[in-house]
């Protein structure tokens, strides 16, 4: 038998501008621009503001401000009267025409940033040839005929931005079968390839790692160096990726000095060689920093990147709109209907001007607790000198969940005097040292670092000798923590640390 009960739960639930909010604070400085096109392309009621007015910076602005913006007066000149029943009727459209407000509702997000006559240089494109097209220039040489001329075209379509010829030839013959309608056979497109692997630069089309510098060997010559190379490379190549030095000395009867000038004839060469191409034709990361932090004289001053932030307004021809629906007597339902629409739009346009302005307010309060937890660092430079610090650390000192520090953070970058750092650099769990200290585990992965780049590289430190040495400067650490940092450092094991 079924019985009714009723229970009362308590749920958070966030608002359409919540998360909007939310949205905006995981944005970049550098991405912010594109997100503001994004929302005025959907929203016509919200504008650049063009005309010039007092400028006013986040700081000096207030809530009460923002809200005076767009507050109702009891002497406006427009009220909305209401004249039956019938929902439309009741519409309110006071705050929206308030008479002389056309311009109040103009938010400026860049006055500290950059001054508006400022000249601003244009983006000038590079011209640079791509990997195919260098590769193609080169075949146009080669004097083959239509079909061979075709299958070579796309062989140097088929490698990749490293410049390997990844693909199986099999593969390539169906291709230009089924795509191409070029029919071929393995032997012919073999013997392409290998004209392929001609071109510069050398090693190019190669299958892997190992022909690939072979490739490259056996451009450079025949002297005796270079002829043992190819041979490590034929039947040592194992070994060589290994380190298995000795192996390799003792099978082919070389000395410690013929062996280290034999390694580094292959050391030198290009393991990729169509990274050269492929990394000018790209476009080149240009790190936007979100914060600046400048050292006045012993003080330190915050400032917050507002270049892609541009002054935001609801669109007076929106408003103009709803005046002119006020004054009018008649007042149809398709008319109603349309001053919803606008009030929407405006409603709409409100939150996201109130939204960048909360996400300015947001990072720089979050930053500004950063800055303070972290003032030696900023003040001196020394890495050392960071303390640990964690999500909770600045959201206990800024009262904002930790949440909304994470997305703060996220994708963040702040320019000082030593240089642009994201904001995740500042953050570290804490160790205990043998005095009960309390340092940062950077400073330990900074140690770490320092006792590796010094070793003997002939004989490397393994996990076991590193802990007993951070052990005798006082870190209490495992092994296999030591192991882990030393991967998070991206440094390879002892044996593969090895030189000659």
């Amino acid at each position: 038998m079924q019985s009714l009960s009723q229970q009362q739960r308590l749920l958070q639930k966030l608002s359409p501008q919540q998360i909007q909010l939310m949205k905006l604070l995981q944005v970049p400085t550098a991405m912010l621009e594109e997100r503001i096109k994004e929302e005025m392309e959907e929203n016509p009621a919200l504008e650049v503001s063009s005309e010039d007015y007092e400028e006013k910076t986040l700081d000096e602005k207030t809530n009460e401000e923002i809200k005076d913006e767009f507050s109702t007066d009891d002497n406006d000149d427009y009220i909305a009267e209401e004249t039956d029943t019938d929902e439309f009727e009741r519409i309110d459209i006071t705050e929206y025409v308030k008479e002389g407000d056309d311009d109040d509702a103009d938010y400026n997000f860049q006055a500290d940033a950059y001054n508006a006559d400022d000249e601003k240089v244009g983006y000038q494109p590079r011209f640079e040839v791509s990997f195919y097209e260098h590769l193609k220039a080169q075949i146009n040489l080669l004097n083959l005929d239509s079909k061979r001329y075709q299958i070579a075209e796309f062989i140097i379509g088929s490698i990749d931005d490293d410049g390997y010829l990844r693909r199986d030839i099999p593969s390539i013959v169906d291709d230009l079968s089924f795509r191409q309608n070029v029919s071929t056979d393995e032997k012919e497109v073999r013997e392409i390839v290998k004209l392929v692997q001609e071109l510069e630069p050398a090693g190019v089309a190669a299958a892997d790692l190992r022909e690939c510098l072979l490739l490259q060997l056996k451009k450079k010559g025949s002297n005796m160096n270079v002829l043992y190379a190819i041979k490590i490379l034929e039947k040592f190549f194992d070994e060589f990726t290994k380190k298995h030095y000795e192996k390799i000395q003792r099978s082919m009867n070389l000395n410690d000095e013929d062996l280290k000038d034999i390694i580094q004839v292959i050391v030198k060469l290009n393991p990729k060689p169509g990274a050269f191409y492929t990394g000018g034709s790209k476009t080149e990361a240009y790190i936007v920093p979100d914060f600046i932090i400048y050292n006045n004289n012993g003080v330190l001053e915050i400032q917050l990147n507002q270049k892609n932030a541009p002054d935001l307004r609801v669109s007076s021809t929106f408003r103009d709109m709803l005046k002119d629906y006020d004054r009018g007597d008649k007042k149809d339902n398709r008319q109603k209907e349309a001053v919803l629409f606008i009030k929407q739009k405006i409603d709409s346009a409100k939150w996201f001007i109130d939204a960048v302005r909360q996400r300015q307010e947001t990072l720089m309060l979050t930053m500004t607790r950063i800055m303070h937890l972290q003032e030696e660092f900023f003040l001196t430079g020394d890495e050392t000198s960071l303390r640990p610090m964690i999500l909770k650390d600045v959201s206990d000192r800024t009262g904002m969940d930790i949440s909304t520090i994470s997305r703060v953070v996220n994708s963040k970058f702040v320019q000082t005097e030593f240089g642009t750092f994201k904001l995740k650099y500042f953050f570290s769990e804490s160790m205990s040292t043998d005095s009960g200290e309390e340092v940062s585990t950077r400073e330990v992965k900074m140690i770490l670092n320092q006792l590796i780049q010094n070793e003997e590289k002939r004989s490397p430190l393994s996990d076991e000798k590193l802990t007993e040495m951070l052990n005798e400067k006082g870190y209490n650490i495992a092994r296999r923590t030591v192991a882990k940092y030393r991967e998070q450092l991206n440094l390879p094991v002892a044996r593969l640390r090895k030189e000659l």
